[in-house]
């Protein structure tokens, strides 16, 4: 079993905080129960898998591999969170040398778990000696289990959070529903169980995952701050370079991934890879990222704002580090 959280409870502060939050009777705490699965969230299927960890498939990483080495369970995971960046992170780090990294998303320790390890490992791309595997599914995050999960199969696991704005981060989580299910209702409904009283809707995934303070402690109970590395994903589209740079550092690697590796696209508005020595176009992600937002009404996100500022605030202070999102919000 973990350990307590300080206070002797299995509930932290964020916990106790978001129990005063809501009405009664709906109360939400790291510890309660799975967290709910968005059904909108980018899935791997078996298929995918299976052709990431077929024979004669080069690993799954971004530069050409030849088939030797073999397959190890990662030392590093980019745990969350979804619509933060983590894509954009991925396809950075994968661009040095001594990272191997699968594509597609394993949900190993929330949705496959009951496959076992070597399944996990079969998925994995070939490595060498000195180089590091890695996966993202940003899921992890939010999900109970996967601390216990990741640290009973290596405790000195690696673990990366990219973390945004949870107002922003909320609105692009729905903008991405909206774009598969036009139906659904608007951001505004969806964000209050009671818009007349300003009562939040802390249930709805798309406003629970950017309650950070709440995941985090959970995570706090089996890896030390030491072992999480969060990357701001505002800094990952203004100072991509300088992001990757603590990220390489984080990882024990040399700084390979620098500013001659990116491009701004103006019309995207965020940074295009390149390859310093490749005179061909940047790749660019895809057409899922950099989505227009729908117009969300200014009183819905100031009391969304109201709503994470001590969140985000407990948060800050977990982490000692300041992602200025109110400042941010200020300066608007």
């Amino acid at each position: 079993a973990p350990p307590r959280a300080s206070n002797g409870s299995r509930e932290g502060a964020a916990g106790t905080w978001l129990r005063t939050q809501l009405a009664p009777g709906e109360v939400i705490t790291a510890q309660s129960g799975a967290f709910e699965r968005d059904p909108q969230e980018s899935s791997t299927t078996d298929e995918e898998l299976s052709r990431a960890g077929s024979p004669g498939n080069r690993g799954g990483s971004g530069s050409t591999t030849p088939d030797y080495g073999e397959k190890r369970l990662p030392q590093a995971l980019i745990i969350g969170v979804k619509k933060g960046g983590t894509r954009a992170l991925l396809e950075a780090i994968r661009a040095h040398p001594d990272v191997r990294a699968v594509g597609t998303e394993p949900h190993f320790f929330d949705r496959n778990y009951e496959k076992g390890l070597e399944w996990y490992r079969n998925v994995m791309p070939k490595t060498l000696d000195g180089q590091i595997t890695m996966e993202k599914t940003p899921s992890y995050f939010v999900t109970n289990e996967a601390p216990r999960r990741i640290h009973s199969m290596a405790k000195d696991t690696k673990l990366i959070v990219v973390v945004r704005n949870p107002v922003t981060r909320a609105i692009s989580d729905y903008t991405q529903t909206l774009s598969k299910k036009p139906e659904i209702p608007t951001f505004e409904v969806l964000a209050f169980k009671n818009r007349t009283l300003g009562l939040i809707d802390a249930s709805w995934s798309a406003i629970r995952i950017g309650i950070y303070a709440l995941h985090l402690e959970n995570w706090l109970q089996y890896f030390p701050l030491s072992q999480i590395l969060f990357v701001s994903g505002e800094r990952l589209i203004t100072d991509p370079a300088g992001e990757m740079a603590k990220v390489q550092d984080f990882l024990g690697l040399k700084r390979i991934v620098t500013e001659k590796h990116f491009y701004f696209n103006k019309t995207k508005g965020f940074p295009c890879l390149k390859k310093p020595e490749d005179s061909s176009a940047p790749r660019c992600l895809g057409k899922s990222k950099g989505r227009t937002h729908p117009k969300i009404d200014p009183d819905v996100i100031h009391r969304l704002r109201k709503f994470y500022k001590p969140f985000n605030v407990m948060f800050y202070q977990m982490t000692g580090q300041d992602f200025q999102w109110e400042q941010e919000e200020s300066d608007k």
